[in-house]
């Protein structure tokens, strides 16, 4: 069935975007598609008593791979205006897109219509910026909206995963990035929330430039110097200590402070610093805020790590100040190796990667 939608080629970045409408005939979707999923959501009660109902489905967690659907799995190709669609089977409502026009490989992530202007409100907010993606063009059908973004090479997550941790040197690069984008993000009045390894894509082959794969699931502030928040929406183990505690409000910007402090230790030691496989457990390990340091990590790395993952909120640093800690300006050469062997046993070097069914919902 052919119908008629409107592509709309968008130029973010300025206070009043240039929008150019065309009218493109192309095969519906929308009966194909799903919304995007999400990660599990933490109630607001977080007692322990309670844990066992704080997690919902995760279906996007990568330790176990979702299968794909039956309707997905024979899902061929479809188009829309000159892209040819192709779905990704271990991502929801994402489409890898071809541009028949130009030979431009791009991703398509799709939305309902009534829910798409809220999604992508972020983008036309923030300032451009090399580690943040930006929107590609946009076509609406009759009840999707079809957003496309750049190509992306893999996520971080599972460059972790495959080489079970980081030298400090590589991390560095790569944190460095992850850390420009999420201070870029916040300077805008952004909290991005849900912060994990996984929202960091590579834009190269090669996997040395980094980017923030989205906005969709962020808060845009009302009033960029008030960042208390309630919502309680993350991964389990990326979640900081005040989100669990239950006592709202809490600073949206220093919980992701706390993310990318299990970013990076993961990163660094191959392993999240607080991972149980009962969801009690877990939380309880969080709200006491203490992790083990392997010795094998430079006093730069360690003193970094320690003023990330600090319990109390306003003890944390801020993004700026965390891109001026010396450890992103040491020469390579004087960065110590990684962590020692004596410190983490090789059954803990890894990014958890557990086969209980339960436990699939703690680690995204």
């Amino acid at each position: 069935m052919v119908n008629r939608s409107i592509r709309m080629n968008l130029q973010w970045g300025s206070p009043a975007p240039c929008i150019r409408a065309v009218r493109v005939a192309h095969k519906r979707l929308d009966s194909d598609d799903q919304p995007p999923a999400k990660c599990a959501r933490l109630s607001s009660e977080a007692g322990d008593s309670n844990t066992q109902g704080l997690l919902g489905t995760s279906p996007g967690s990568p330790v176990s791979p979702v299968p794909p659907s039956p309707s997905a799995t024979h899902q061929g190709p479809s188009r829309i205006g000159p892209f040819l669609l192709l779905p990704l089977a271990d991502r929801e409502s994402v489409h890898s897109a071809m541009n028949t026009d130009t030979g431009d490989e791009l991703l398509c992530k799709v939305f309902d219509m009534w829910v798409y202007q809220e999604k992508i409100r972020a983008y036309g907010i923030l300032p451009a910026h090399k580690n943040v993606v930006g929107i590609r063009d946009i076509i609406l059908g009759e009840c999707k909206a079809y957003v496309f973004l750049d190509k992306d090479f893999g996520d971080m997550h599972t460059l972790v995963k495959s080489c079970r941790r980081l030298d400090e040197e590589h991390a560095c690069r790569l944190f460095r990035q992850v850390a420009l984008a999420v201070a870029h993000c916040h300077q805008a009045g952004i909290v991005l929330g849900d912060l994990k390894l996984r929202k960091f894509v590579f834009t190269d082959e090669k996997r040395t430039q980094v980017r923030l794969e989205s906005l969709e699931d962020c808060r845009v502030l009302e009033d960029p110097n008030n960042d208390s928040m309630s919502d309680t929406h993350g991964c389990p183990a990326y979640v900081s200590p005040e989100i669990l505690s239950g006592s709202a409000p809490y600073s949206g910007k220093m919980a992701d402070m706390w993310s990318l402090g299990v970013m990076l230790y993961t990163m660094l030691v191959g392993r999240y610093p607080f991972h149980d496989p009962d969801p009690a457990t877990l939380f309880s390990k969080i709200r006491r805020g203490q992790c083990c340091l392997p010795e094998g990590l430079s006093p730069k790395a360690k003193c970094l790590l320690q003023s990330l993952l600090r319990k109390e909120p306003c003890e944390r640093l801020t993004a700026a100040e965390l891109l001026a800690h010396p450890w992103f300006h040491q020469p390579p050469s004087s960065q110590e190796g990684v962590p020692g062997e004596q410190e983490v046993s090789s059954a803990e070097q890894m990014v958890p990667s557990f086969d209980v069914e339960e436990e699939d919902d703690l680690f995204c």
